[in-house]
């Protein structure tokens, strides 16, 4: 718990100390948990857009967020951690400067941040909001511009999401999914992704030689969904195939496991009772 001595310059420097002291044992419990290294780092700006694929951005202007919503840096991820806790005493004097400012009331400008969905990343003003967390505050002014993606930056928590981010793009790029599909089909391993990208596109050529026509690659996207993927998914849930793996990776599974065992692309009970005997035995 903070205690205040009375004098201003003193607590600032004190906020300073503690933020430190708490930055590194913060680190060192990360060590002793064996948790993985980029438990704490802060998010790259950058980073995260490729991921998710730029498409545009717009001004929002002034606005009030939460401290908790800003996750990373443009240009920043060394001097601070995820919490923004100073990782060195190179920012000190700037850092207790500020503290100093805040403590004694004097007006702090807003800072300057990218949005990208519900994360909020720091352009300028990176002192400020390490002082804010350090005095306990909940919320700061900012000046937003929002970012769009293509793919949106839900369950982005680490900086190892972001390979399951660029996989799913590079996915949805080649299969174009249609909004609800898109919502559906689900993956964890990010290998998985460019797996089952290569299932659908042959599934694709299959049926492009089965109608003798040429099918862009929404239309296949779309009779993929519909024609194979939902009734696949459909027969795996009554068969209680699924598991606790997602229905996309249980449908993935399955469908090599049917090639595997029958060397067949089609689809009915007799396939479905095949797999789940040679499953049991």
């Amino acid at each position: 718990m903070r205690r205040d001595t009375g004098f201003p310059a003193a607590d600032a420097e004190n906020d300073f100390l503690r933020a430190r002291r708490r930055q590194v044992l913060s680190r060192l419990a990360t060590w002793l948990r064996r948790e993985p290294d980029d438990v704490n780092i802060m998010l790259p700006f950058h980073e995260v857009v490729e991921a998710l694929g730029y498409a545009g951005e717009r001004r929002l202007g002034l606005r009030t967020i939460r401290l908790d919503s800003i996750v990373g840096s443009v240009d920043r991820t060394r001097d601070f951690d995820r919490r923004f806790r100073p990782t060195s005493a190179r920012v000190r004097e700037r850092w207790q400067r500020l503290a100093l400012a805040t403590r004694r009331g004097e007006a702090v400008p807003p800072i300057e941040v990218y949005q990208v969905g519900d994360l909020h990343f720091v352009q300028d003003g990176h002192h400020r909001v390490s002082v804010a967390h350090a005095l306990g505050l909940t919320v700061i002014d900012a000046y937003v511009t929002a970012v769009v993606t293509r793919i949106d930056a839900h369950g982005i928590r680490h900086r190892g999401d972001l390979i399951v981010k660029d996989y799913r793009r590079l996915f949805l790029e080649r299969v174009p999914l249609p909004g609800e599909a898109r919502a559906e089909v689900l993956l964890s391993d990010p290998w998985d992704y460019a797996e089952l990208g290569e299932h659908v596109e042959a599934w694709g050529f299959r049926l492009m030689q089965d109608e003798g026509a040429f099918l862009d690659r929404p239309t296949i996207a779309l009779r993929w969904y519909r024609e194979e993927y939902v009734p696949v998914v459909g027969m795996l849930r009554q068969a209680g195939l699924v598991g606790d793996r997602t229905e996309t990776e249980a449908y993935l599974w399955v469908a090599a496991e049917r090639y595997r065992l029958i060397r067949t692309h089609r689809w009915d009970p007799d396939v479905i009772d095949t797999i789940r005997t040679a499953r049991r035995g």
